[in-house]
């Protein structure tokens, strides 16, 4: 997966307080009159602030965060919250008052978060009707345990320029030079260098095509008698160890399979809207 990929946020956002702010400063009323038309219930309000009521609801919500994070839900727990929420409300009416609601950068971050809201909303939604079978959960565990095989390799290479610069590291090595040291003083990739082109253990698929199966048809011990060709340039490769991979269950790996398999199926709902919309 590539990490600079703007994706969209599918897990349930614990929103940090700034956002509850925003979002209380745009529900915030004008006026006192227009507050007292919208007011709640006063059954459901658990504190009134100048008269504006805070919503059972908003405590409610924020204890779930809470929960989230770890905090019991308890009576401190609530208490602690509705005066949080009546800090929040004497601070936005205070805001509102100064017309920084009004403030276009403040307007931009308020939209911007409204449309986080709406859009784990939705996509919450959207995966409860459309939720990941156990099926598809054990043919990607199929899938991942056959492409990384039952053995995991420890090699070493010398990456050079040139199939003749390639040559000339086999010819020194038929000479008696060790290839930890002509790795150090040649290889031009520079991660493995220093430590004598060492790979450490890793499964062929990790690798191109090229280098694997020039790998895995080595014997513990020998190296590559003809240069192998990858994207990267050529190289000269040393089978150091062989071992049996140890496959995590089934059990282990589903919540990361879970992962990732809703982040497809999200990345395929956005390109489905994408191809829908009118785009200018």
């Amino acid at each position: 997966m590539n990490p600079t990929k703007l994706r969209t946020i599918t897990a349930i956002a614990l929103l940090a307080p700034a956002l509850a702010l925003a979002q209380a400063a745009a529900d915030a009323p004008k006026d006192k009159a227009k507050s007292s038309a919208k007011a709640a219930p006063r059954a459901d309000a658990v504190a009134r602030v100048n008269g504006v009521p805070v919503p059972k609801s908003r405590v409610d919500a924020m204890v779930l965060q809470q929960q989230a994070r770890g905090t019991p839900d308890s009576e401190q727990t609530r208490a602690m919250v509705v005066d949080e929420l009546v800090n929040r409300e004497v601070i936005v009416q205070e805001a509102t008052r100064s017309g920084i609601a009004k403030i276009p950068e403040v307007q931009t971050q308020i939209d911007l978060v409204r449309q986080e809201i709406l859009i784990n909303a939705y996509i919450r939604d959207w995966l409860r009707k459309h939720p990941i079978g156990e099926a598809e959960v054990q043919q990607e565990y199929d899938r991942a345990k056959g492409q990384t095989g039952d053995k995991e390799y420890r090699a070493r290479h010398i990456l050079v320029e040139t199939e003749d610069q390639a040559k000339g590291m086999i010819a020194d090595l038929k000479k008696g030079a060790k290839f930890d040291e002509l790795a150090t003083k040649n290889s031009k990739d520079t991660g493995t260098r220093e430590r004598g082109g060492d790979l450490d253990w890793n499964v062929p698929g990790v690798f191109d095509k090229q280098f694997s199966e020039a790998m895995v048809k080595l014997e513990k011990g020998k190296y590559t008698e003809t240069p192998v060709r990858t994207r990267f340039g050529f190289h000269v490769i040393q089978l150091d160890d062989v071992r049996d991979v140890k496959f995590p269950s089934l059990a282990e790996m589903k919540p990361r399979i879970q992962q990732q398999l809703v982040q497809v199926k999200v990345d395929e709902l956005v390109r489905g809207l994408r191809a829908k919309a009118k785009i200018e």
